[in-house]
């Protein structure tokens, strides 16, 4: 069956998608539509379907396999859907995992991978708390996406997002002995790991209460307090306090979502670091859906650019 990515513009649309995202929404003109993402494996692509009855807001709900009819379009710059008419299949179909994307690292690679960075946090206090927070949300470490929808958003996403971020400070620490790999680490892999709580899961992804609420940089430095309680380290410590402001500061600016900027060498190589795999993350999500020679889909998360796939022979 042909792939969402794989119609061309104005081409008609006839094929099974599972629903990532189905908001609710409110038209001008005071009737409820749909805000859809659909997905396979080529990617996500948004739709909205217009005249939304009660009855259809509570069958196609985010995480279920729909039949999709409608045209491939464009709407600012972005590849849209025009729904035609929409099918949920029948419950044997109903196999979401067929429809996702995955992470390019099976579990048990990433788990090898992350265990390999563990034995390079020498500081015992930062080893320990970081070894007793992975150890607690473990499942979901390495079963989770790493966003709702902007980057590495999808089943494994958050360890992977992860890794990527510790082979790169491996390196930037390789480079710069000055800097403490304890730290930088230690933070990093700690960093993310409150999308465990944020979110709800792989399948359907939304925000919990306390990701709506609280955030992940609060939760997880609610998560270290927790941990030095469990494990009689003093909160006061200074490698304790040095590791909650390497997640609190990791956003980098306070209109981000961070409470403090970067005030450590390793915090600031961190936000770097996390921008750079998100960002790169980001475009080459939009340029694998992209011919060479054209531009890709705005970006929202990088202020909307588009970036250009060159023809360029490598």
């Amino acid at each position: 069956m042909t792939k969402l990515y794989e119609y061309q513009l104005d081409e008609d649309m006839d094929l099974n998608v599972l629903v990532k995202q189905a908001d609710v929404r409110t038209a001008k003109n005071g009737k409820p539509f749909i805000a859809f993402t659909f997905q396979d494996k080529s990617g996500a692509m948004d739709g909205k379907y217009w005249g939304a009855t009660d009855e259809d807001i509570a069958h196609f709900q985010a995480g279920r396999v729909v039949h999709l009819s409608g045209k491939r379009e464009v709407y600012k710059g972005q590849p849209q859907v025009r729904i035609n008419r929409l099918v949920v299949v029948k419950e044997e179909e109903q196999k979401p995992a067929l429809y996702m994307e995955s992470a390019p690292m099976t579990t048990d690679d990433m788990k090898s991978a992350i265990q390999s960075y563990l034995f390079k946090i020498t500081n015992a206090p930062i080893n320990r708390i970081v070894r007793h927070i992975l150890t607690e949300h473990a499942d979901a470490f390495f079963s989770f996406p790493a966003a709702k929808k902007h980057h590495h958003a999808f089943p494994g996403g958050l360890g992977f997002h992860t890794i990527s971020i510790l082979r790169l400070a491996d390196k930037v620490a390789e480079l710069y002995p000055d800097v403490d790999p304890s730290l930088l680490f230690g933070g990093a892999i700690l960093h993310d790991i409150g999308k465990t709580i944020e979110l709800t899961g792989a399948i359907g992804t939304e925000y919990t209460v306390k990701g709506n609420l609280l955030g992940h940089i609060v939760i997880i430095d609610e998560e270290i307090t927790r941990a030095c309680l469990a494990l009689k380290i003093s909160e006061d410590s200074e490698a304790v306090v040095l590791l909650k402001h390497m997640i609190l500061s990791h956003h980098g600016l306070l209109e981000y979502g961070s409470p403090v900027r970067p005030h450590l060498l390793e915090a600031e190589i961190l936000h770097e670091l996390d921008m750079i795999d998100a960002s790169i993350n980001m475009i080459t999500t939009s340029l694998a859906k992209t011919p060479a020679g054209h531009f890709g889909e705005r970006i929202f998360g990088l202020d909307g650019r588009s970036f250009y796939k060159p023809m360029l022979e490598k």
